[in-house]
């Protein structure tokens, strides 16, 4: 009996356009001979499956099940590829968790915490050979926040919105009158903010899996964008960025990037596959860590599928082993 495996996409914010992109992708090249694949379709007060004929059958919310053709459809196990909210935030996770259906991502807790920057960056700082950014985290859009920013943190600074991944409300900061602007972009967002130093240097992103009893550093991406930083349009925009892999790093900095990596993935208690940004400072060619991303795109550009590629694995053989890890 092949397993029943649901795919989760769609979401409640703009980055459910990336998800459509991926999950299309997952469905595309997910082993059929192995898994009756189904695609799920979540948006707020809509969740449904889409036939062939598109036609829309809703999901019963008691059990997330499917009614077709007469028949009802339960799920073995979610291949869950829906970015941002409520995919990636924890909520869904917490969802599964009381059905007691098995999913690919990090659990309900680390899903929710990692979705939050400033937190995830509390909990990874003392991990060895690895720094962050000296940074405040803001919780109102205040008139006091400006005077505070300035005299606890050296320009040029990034605001940034603490939820989220899609880098959508960032700035850099150069000069003081820049930065009520950078403020007000960021809290029109998000209602939490981090303001943090800018690092100057070469820039990352990792991605980091377990399977079969081990876990796997993949190679890094090394970003070279022509944009001062990797943000929306630099992520999504053709010719902006350039993305070479694996990533151009001596083998002392190789190893030392594994290591730090995989003492992330295991600290945070990650499941499934992830991607870890990170900078490695031209002076210092110390590690700096950025964020994570706990729903990564699977999309075929995305840097994920780069990063297995560059290992000589298919695809279809990484979602494999990421379902299997299920069970």
């Amino acid at each position: 009996m092949k397993k029943k495996i649901a795919i989760v996409t769609g979401g409640y914010t703009g980055e459910s356009v990336v998800s459509l992109k991926s999950a299309a992708v997952v469905e595309k090249t997910i082993d059929t001979e192995r898994y009756d694949v189904f695609k799920i379709l979540i948006y707020p007060h809509n969740w449904y499956h889409e036939t062939a004929s598109g036609e829309e059958i809703p999901v019963d919310l008691n059990d997330f099940s499917i009614s077709l053709n007469g028949q009802k459809i339960t799920f073995d196990g979610v291949f869950n590829i829906l970015h941002g909210s409520p995919g990636e935030d924890g909520k869904l996770a917490g969802y599964f968790d009381l059905l007691g259906l098995p999913y690919t991502t990090c659990d309900a807790l680390t899903s929710s915490i990692t979705m939050n920057k400033g937190y995830t960056k509390a909990i990874v700082q003392d991990i060895p050979e690895l720094f962050v950014a000296r940074s405040i985290q803001l919780f109102k859009n205040t008139e006091e926040n400006t005077a505070k920013i300035l005299k606890e943190l050296r320009l040029p600074l990034f605001i940034k919105p603490n939820n989220g991944g899609s880098s959508i409300g960032m700035s850099k900061v150069k000069v003081p009158n820049e930065l009520q602007e950078a403020l007000d972009k960021a809290f029109a967002e998000d209602s939490q903010v981090l303001v943090e130093e800018f690092v100057n240097g070469r820039e990352f992103s990792i991605g980091v899996y377990h399977a079969k009893g081990k876990t796997t550093v993949l190679p890094a991406t090394e970003i070279v964008s022509s944009k001062e930083f990797f943000d929306f349009e630099a992520k999504y925009s053709p010719g902006v960025t350039e993305e070479i892999t694996p990533g151009r790093m001596n083998e002392e900095e190789v190893g030392r990037v594994n290591r730090i990596i995989e003492k992330i993935y295991s600290k945070l208690n990650c499941k499934g596959a992830v991607r870890i940004d990170y900078f490695l400072e031209y002076e210092t060619d110390k590690f700096y860590f950025i964020e994570i991303n706990t729903v990564p795109g699977q999309t075929e550009t995305s840097l994920i599928s780069q990063q297995v590629k560059a290992i000589g694995m298919g695809i279809s053989d990484f979602y494999n082993e990421l379902i299997e890890e299920m069970f």
